[in-house]
């Protein structure tokens, strides 16, 4: 990156004449810095392009034109990513996590500018996703290409990664507390005390770039002047068990229409057309789906839902409070469709501002049901915000997160205990159904994922054909002792595979079964290799789970297992080679 290169040479100075630690700082204050302006790039483009949809005619006042905008920001995305960066960019949070585990937190150059270029342009013109995910991913290349440039360690260059993401979300929502909450939940996995200092810079660094360039059209912020009321515990605790089965219908809805669309994975354009069109038919039904939605969060907390109705063709029964209150509920389920359309037909975005939009909308149902049915006299605004943190909490699996970026952005911290009630109350049940977060579980599925449990982890790192030992001698279960001396002889294995012309394994010889045998002279033509081999402890399949081989070798007691492929022998695996690896790995992934 540019503004990179140009510090190169005073940074290399700096490297030679600083410790780590004092390089660490420096380096979290340019991390915090340019992942702060990648935002301000990143809201300004998004900004920009609404004023230009809507200059003239006000473009953006017209239904048919809501229909058209989202197709055209998916077809652009899909060109540019098609022509520009090979087809492929690699969208979303679990994306990073995939670089974290599994390629030394190195993330491509591309990713620095890809993700603020394509998901402006798809949330510009109105497709239905946010912008955090993509500028989660851009801090996060920031902080590890500028690792990679300055030759840093896996730990460093893992804290710099991640202090560009907490400084990404910092900055898009002028909330630093929630950005270092974000990285310390989502990203970082293992942590220590000294790891704060540097998220909590760049954090800093970036909400500040935001808060001096952007002015408070641009960034998104709530008035919050409601007290808890602890008459209302109750109802916050049901609020936070229906965001619970909300984030849970969220989730496994938005993995079933990514489904749908795998099919034209290979048809990117034919796809990007289906997605649009399906996504202007939502629109055209419901206009606040139009965009990331801060614009419909803002009128719910203002209380002036019936705005939102004004454009939907649903308008035409009528704006009573009744079909209002329909209308909201039916926003907070058919949200998913259109975030996740948005994103699998092609277009860049996240589900962190679409879970915002669904937690606010679920708030507001919840409260004004409950007022218009008079069962007691809720705080419509503080549901809605509390909401929005219950959603989050769900669906990111980031309850922290979600408590203090609420807070942040309401400007307070008036509505902590409620906010505290409503997630914890939703990431409790959302764990129950759903152990992994919507980013994370196609990855937990491959065995992809870092967790906080360490062993874990390196279990599912771990695979069976990375370590497959190919140098043992086989030999023919026709052969015979004479002939099997001989590879005895010239081998450094005390274990012989029994391998016959098909490749299949038919048993294995141990040096200590034969030593005895193996000096009468007299038997070497007679003895042939099938009397002697005995059947294997236990089978090793090529595809097998790490934790399932260490239980074969601990059941069988045996140092080394041969690997097959249903009955064809690929080679061995030994107990010392993996627990090599295990070493290795455990140096690996403690990032802090």
């Amino acid at each position: 990156m540019p503004y990179i290169k140009k510090v190169k040479i005073p940074l290399l100075w700096l490297r030679r004449h600083t410790s780590d630690r004092e390089f660490m700082l420096i380096s979290s204050v340019l991390v915090g810095l340019t992942a702060g302006l990648a935002a301000v790039v990143l809201k300004t483009l998004v900004h920009y392009i609404h004023l230009l949809l809507a200059y003239g005619n006000r473009l953006l006042d017209q239904p048919y034109w809501l229909v058209v905008f989202p197709l055209i920001g998916i077809l652009l995305t899909v060109f540019l990513v098609k022509v520009l960066f090979n087809g492929k960019i690699d969208r979303g949070t679990a994306n990073i996590l995939f670089n974290i585990s599994q390629k030394s937190s190195m993330v491509e150059r591309h990713k620095m500018y890809s993700h603020v270029l394509t998901s402006g342009i798809t949330a510009g013109f109105g497709g239905s996703a946010g912008l955090e995910s993509p500028i989660v991913v851009t801090g996060s290349a920031i902080g590890s290409n500028f690792g990679r440039e300055y030759h840093l360690n896996y730990r460093d260059r893992t804290l710099l990664l991640a202090s560009g993401a907490a400084a990404g979300i910092a900055a898009v929502f002028n909330a630093p507390i929630a950005g270092v909450l974000f990285a310390l939940e989502v990203l970082l996995v293992d942590i220590s005390i000294t790891a704060f200092i540097p998220l909590i810079i760049s954090a800093v660094v970036g909400a500040l770039c935001s808060r001096l360039i952007l002015n408070e059209g641009i960034l998104f912020y709530l008035g919050q002047e409601e007290f808890f009321e602890a008459g209302h515990l109750l109802y916050y605790v049901l609020l936070g068990l229906l965001a619970g089965m909300i984030s849970v219908y969220y989730s496994r809805m938005a993995l079933r229409v990514e489904e749908l669309f795998e099919e034209y994975q290979d048809k990117v354009y034919r796809r990007a057309i289906i997605g649009g069109i399906l996504l202007g038919l939502l629109i055209m039904l419901f206009p606040p789906l139009f965009g990331e939605g801060y614009g419909s969060i803002t009128l719910l907390e203002s209380n002036n839902a019936e705005k939102l109705l004004q454009d939907s063709w649903l308008s035409f029964f009528g704006t009573n409070e009744w079909l209002i209150l329909g209308f909201i509920g039916a926003l907070a389920l058919v949200k998913v469709f259109a975030t996740t359309i948005t994103i699998a037909s092609g277009g860049n975005g996240g589900n962190f501002a679409p879970s915002m939009f669904v937690g606010a909308c679920t708030g507001y149902f919840f409260a004004r049901m409950v007022n218009m049915l008079q069962i007691s006299n809720l705080p419509i605004n503080s549901f809605s915000m509390v909401g929005m943190a219950g959603i989050l909490s769900g669906v990111m699996h980031a309850p922290l997160t979600a408590v203090f970026l609420i807070a942040e952005i309401t400007g307070g911290y008036t509505l902590m205990i409620p906010l505290m009630i409503v997630a914890a109350s939703s990431f409790a049940l959302v764990k129950y159904f759903e152990p992994y977060s919507l980013d994370t579980k196609k990855l937990a599925q491959k065995g992809q994922l870092l967790t906080h449990n360490k062993d874990r982890t390196i279990l599912r790192i771990l695979q069976i054909r990375h370590l497959i030992e190919t140098d043992f001698q086989e030999v023919a279960p026709e052969a015979t002792l004479g002939e099997l001396v001989q590879v005895i002889a010239h081998s450094r294995r005390n274990l012989f595979p029994v391998v016959n012309a098909s490749q299949q394994l038919e048993g294995i010889i141990l040096l200590e079964n034969v030593r005895e045998i193996m000096f009468k002279t007299e038997k070497y033509n007679s003895v042939i290799v099938k009397e002697l081999m005995q059947k294997p402890p236990a089978l090793v399949q090529h595809d097998a789970s790490m934790a399932d081989v260490m239980k074969k070798f601990d059941e069988s007691g045996a140092w080394n297992l041969p690997v097959v492929e249903g009955d064809i022998y690929l080679g061995f695996v030994s107990k010392s080679s993996i627990f090599t690896k295990y070493r290795k790995l455990l140096i690996k992934t403690t990032n802090v």
